[in-house]
């Protein structure tokens, strides 16, 4: 290894941190991709292999005979077998041919084993920097400029897939160099958290600015490059500006539906004006319906993408933490209905949900707190480890530090996952995926006798139902009242809902209990309820006297 140059080994920047796999450098020629990845490979002393030379050398003879005597398809197979030797070795910096990126199944091994950054130039940039050079077969193929420009146009929207894009220009080498390792430093791969069912797996990719790259991410994912956007004016004005850029950037064609903000969107009658203006677009089973909001959003977007033309694909970019924790994953679509909330929808999987962070910030605490009490139940249902690090975290996820929410969201994504990965369609006869059914059903029922109108969000519904669901346990001898005096400890410390002293309204005992026969997890006539063991200890049970329920709201503050 050549020593670094005194110019290099000067520089402030020195102790950036050394990538810790391969770095790839895609592009066009004349995007700097050699000069730039070899004085990268200096100052992180690490290996600099230039693709094309390495192919030469297989193959013995040069790039331009390979194509003359083989063709492109030839070069491209011997390029992938290459790459995929490099990038699933030790680190370096790794320079690739301006084609190199366009084979899908060579850009798949650059995303599973190492990190592409895209050196995007202008087309006179890169005609100014390649004058004069020869071995660049595809330029003699006609006027430069013409094809130059052609070339861009194909290409760019697929380099956009890269994971980092640096833009070049008139800068000297040293400073594209220095933005390239700052960037570097400060990218954040997104942390991955699989849902492995049987017929169907996905990603939930959690992590920050994900709407900004949105296209790079889905676009493996996309059967045809068109999608629809189903969204809400709120979120529209806060967030589709950045994720349609993103679209165009990586060439998918997006048309937009947006609805009313707010639970009356979840209605029979949006759901029709949604599919009508849906349908008149001209959708193909192939285009993708893409959801960007909350839970209503997420809900209703997933039920027209399970019905429409009987069944397109669906993206999740949910915006709230209740979404990101638990709408999002799992598949469950649907739309509510005058007897009842969700009565009406249908299992339907995503093909993958990107959880940005960065969306929560903008975030009022109440919607936090939404969010947060369906963490808290994860915990309680299963995971004691995760209900402790909520005491320990709570307040900074509630505060919106962004950390806290990152693993917050992962944590609470990992523990759904395997649920539903046990048990899909909630068909196991106990416990299974109905567990994550705790606390909802006193929940729904005060959210259905409130008329869905907005004066209760369901999450916070769901921080009162986890009361009365740890309650009701202790009532019935199960738990241990110490865990009912714990949680309720952490709920009230952090301002959250608890019981019905959180209204200023009067509750009746006896119209929540016909508002919980309604529910849709009715099986012959009995209700069923989630109750627990105690924390961590959550278990299915259809044999609770409903006189029991009845004095229980009565004594939490309801009349008769």
């Amino acid at each position: 290894m050549s020593p670094l140059p005194p110019s290099l080994s000067a520089d402030p920047a020195v102790s950036l941190p050394v990538p810790t796999c391969t770095v790839v450098l895609v592009g066009m020629m004349g995007a700097g991709k050699t000069t730039v990845g070899r004085r990268l490979a200096q100052l992180y002393r690490l290996p600099f292999v230039d693709a094309d030379a390495e192919i030469e050398r297989a193959a013995g003879c040069t790039i331009p005979e390979i194509f003359s005597r083989h063709g492109e398809a030839y070069f491209r197979a011997g390029e992938r077998r290459v790459i995929e030797r490099l990038i699933k070795g030790p680190p370096c910096i790794l320079a690739t041919g301006g084609g190199a990126w366009m084979d899908a199944q060579t850009r798949h091994l650059v995303r599973q084993h190492a990190v592409s950054i895209w050196l995007r130039a202008p087309v006179h940039v890169l005609l100014r920097r390649v004058q004069g050079r020869g071995g660049r077969p595809l330029l003699a193929q006609g006027s430069p400029e013409e094809v130059m420009t052609r070339l861009v146009g194909v290409r760019y929207p697929v380099y956009a897939e890269a994971d980092i894009i640096i833009d070049c220009g008139d800068e000297t080498v040293e400073q594209g160099v220095q933005r390239v390792r700052e960037t570097l430093a400060e990218y954040q791969h997104p942390q991955k958290v699989p849902v492995a069912l049987a017929q169907h797996s996905y990603d939930v990719l959690v992590g920050p600015d994900l709407i900004s790259r949105a296209g790079a991410w889905v676009a493996p994912y996309l059967r045809q490059k068109r999608v629809v956007v189903i969204t809400d004016d709120t979120v529209a004005t806060l967030h589709l500006s950045r994720l349609l850029l993103s679209f165009q950037e990586t060439g998918i064609q997006a048309d937009v539906i947006s609805v009313a903000g707010g639970e009356e969107s979840k209605s029979l009658h949006c759901y029709g004006e949604v599919m009508t203006r849906l349908l008149s677009l001209g959708i193909e089973r192939g285009t993708t319906i893409v959801a960007l909001g909350g839970g209503v959003v997420g809900d209703l977007a997933g039920f027209v993408a399970a019905t429409a033309l009987r069944g397109i694909p669906f993206i999740q970019i949910p915006t709230t933490l209740l979404a990101q924790v638990d709408s999002s994953v799992g598949g469950k679509t649907g739309i509510n209905s005058p007897s009842g909330k969700n009565l009406i929808g249908a299992f339907h999987q995503p093909v993958i949900v990107l959880a940005d962070n960065s969306a929560l910030a903008t975030l009022p605490r109440r919607q936090r707190v939404a969010g947060y009490a369906e963490i808290v139940k994860s915990g309680l249902i299963a995971d004691p480890d995760l209900f402790a690090w909520c005491e320990t975290n709570g307040r900074s996820v509630l505060d919106g530090d962004p950390a806290a929410l990152a693993e917050a969201v992962q944590r609470a994504c990992t523990f759904k996952a395997a649920i539903v990965a046990a048990d899909e369609r909630e068909q196991a006869k106990l416990n299974g995926r109905a567990l994550l059914n705790l606390g909802h059903t006193f929940g729904h029922a005060l959210e259905a006798e409130l008329g869905y109108d907005g004066r209760l969000l369901h999450g916070e519904g769901v921080s009162i139902g986890l009361h009365l669901a740890m309650a009701l346990s202790v009532q019935l001898g199960y738990a241990p009242e110490e865990d009912l005096s714990r949680l309720d400890e952490h709920l009230r410390t952090l301002g959250m809902p608890v019981s019905f002293d959180w209204f200023d309204i009067p509750f009746s005992a006896q119209v929540l209990l016909d508002h919980m026969t309604r529910d849709k997890k009715m099986q012959d006539g009995k209700i069923s309820f989630v109750l627990l063991h105690g924390i961590g200890k959550a278990f299915t049970s259809r044999d609770v006297p409903m006189d029991t329920v009845r004095n229980l709201l009565i004594n939490e503050g309801c009349t008769a």
